[in-house]
């Protein structure tokens, strides 16, 4: 990839690195030859990043002409919030208070340079502000308060505002960042691939919506479909910018990073499967439940439920009863009620935290369908048996989780009633990746869900198509890039 140091003049930058180009601003904005869609990394070293100033065109003009841009334009308008306490992750604010605790002022300036702090204790936070606020050259301002330190502002800085004994060291952090030896990944350097996909995992997450073996084979299939793969973490939000297609592979939920991941990707222009609108529609039941019964789906017999109507929930749907916080996520959030009392308990517990729930009939089966869909194509049908003695597929008990068996059909071994329902559900969130799940008791077909992330584990989802299931993901990944970069 071409890399490319726009700045204000000429002499705003006066390092010479191998493979690195340097042009002005007014160059790069008016000179023809810089609207070829060539991929290039634009590093953008202007004195302003000011609204419509010449450094804010640039970013602009670069994600418009098809080049990566650092800082983009959604990173200069964060630079612009009057308040940044509020974009704060949870994580990097501890990581925050834990490195600056033992200084005994209450104010604190940190240079960042091209990700790297010239002290090696303040280098993880350099980095994670870097990964937050990707910029070349900035400078974090903090102060010490009542609960601990607290972010007040980042902001780019000229190189020509970099002090005279900092200039070895940024030399030295310029020439490891363009080497692939900094913060970014050094995996990238000579990449000759068409497009570069980013897959969103967590290495924490206990129980992951991919295993392993099957993000291996979703990485094959990503590099034999033209995409430079890499595996990122939820602390690598600043460097969406870096690639042209985000794949979450983590299980998803809107009051969460896999959100912002999303809404930021979407903000950058990549192609971004889950996007924020299914992510949005498909982690609430009660949204859920509303947009299915409006179309005309088949659900089993639901009731939402706030504090004025609780009295009518035996009455309509009787008990046992099933109840759904509405941001419930594989079998979690989810409980039988069998009784008049535990009824009460439990839509309380569910209202203190939500003003609105789900309540829907109990129907017992042997087992529920998933239907794999992507781009309204189906992609596998699924048979997931309950766990054993238990009346849904995941059984936990405490630490214990027991999971039913599961089969895979071929498409047309499958009931077609079926499939033609789960497209249609699906059809109503988007054209994403979808799992939906239907249950059929007595000839009735009824989704239960729609799932915006759905698991795809090796030896069981791909058990039909093989590594063609993951190539047919690609396949959508690639057609959706191809036609952003085109225009078309």
């Amino acid at each position: 990839m071409r890399q490319l140091i726009v700045v204000s003049r000429p002499d705003d930058w006066p390092l010479r690195l191998d493979g690195v180009e340097r042009v002005s601003a007014r160059e790069y904005l008016t000179d023809p030859a810089w609207l070829e869609r060539r991929a290039t990394r634009v590093f953008n070293l202007c004195r302003s990043y000011g609204y419509q100033s010449n450094g804010y065109y640039v970013s602009l003009l670069a994600a418009a002409r098809g080049h990566k841009p650092l800082p983009s334009v959604s990173t200069l308008l964060d630079f612009r919030a009057a308040s940044l306490v509020r974009l704060t992750p949870q994580e990097l604010g501890r990581l925050i208070d834990h490195s600056l605790k033992p200084l005994q002022s209450d104010q604190f300036v940190l240079s960042i340079y091209f990700g790297r702090n010239l002290a090696r204790r303040y280098d993880r936070l350099a980095h994670a502000l870097f990964n937050l606020f990707p910029a070349p050259l900035l400078q974090a301002r903090f102060q010490r308060g009542r609960d601990g330190w607290v972010l007040r502002r980042v902001a780019p800085v000229a190189f020509s505002d970099v002090p005279s004994s900092h200039l070895e060291f940024v030399t030295e952090a310029a020439h490891r960042y363009f080497s692939g030896q900094g913060p970014r990944r050094a995996a990238r350097r000579g990449n000759q691939n068409r497009f570069d996909l980013a897959v969103l995992v967590n290495p924490e997450e206990v129980s992951p919506p991919s295993d392993a073996r099957a993000l291996a084979r979703f990485r094959r299939a990503g590099e034999a479909s033209g995409f430079g793969v890499e595996f990122i973490g939820p602390e690598d939000i600043g460097r969406l910018a870096e690639f042209d297609a985000l794949f979450i592979r983590e299980t998803t939920a809107v009051n969460h990073h896999t959100y912002r991941f999303a809404r930021q990707a979407v903000a950058e222009g990549l192609v971004a499967i889950d996007d924020p609108e299914s992510i949005l529609r498909c982690t609430n039941k009660v949204y859920l439940a509303e947009l299915l019964q409006r179309h005309g789906v088949p659900v089993p017999r639901t009731l939402l439920v706030h504090r004025d109507n609780i009295g009518e929930i035996e009455k309509r749907l009787g008990v046992p009863v099933v109840l759904k916080q509405p941001d419930s996520a594989f079998s979690m959030g989810v409980q039988r009620v069998d009784d008049s009392a535990s009824l009460a308990r439990s839509v309380g517990e569910l209202l203190s935290r939500s003003d609105m729930v789900v309540a829907q009939e109990y129907l017992p089966t042997p087992f529920d369908w998933r239907v794999g869909i992507i781009d309204g194509r189906v992609l596998y049908v699924c048979r997931y048996h309950m766990a054993r003695g238990h009346w849904q597929i995941i059984h936990r008990q405490g630490r214990r989780t027991l999971e039913g068996m599961a089969d895979t059909l071929t498409v047309d071994e499958a009931p077609p009633k079926v499939v033609r329902i789960a497209l249609k559900a699906a059809g109503l969130i988007g054209n994403g990746l979808y799992g939906v799940d239907l249950k059929e008791v007595d000839g009735r077909v009824m989704v239960i869900e729609v799932n915006d992330n759905p698991s795809i584990d090796a030896g069981c989802e791909d058990a039909v198509l093989g590594k063609a299931l993951y190539e047919q993901i690609m396949a959508v990944f690639l057609e959706r890039v191809t036609a952003r970069k085109l225009g078309s």
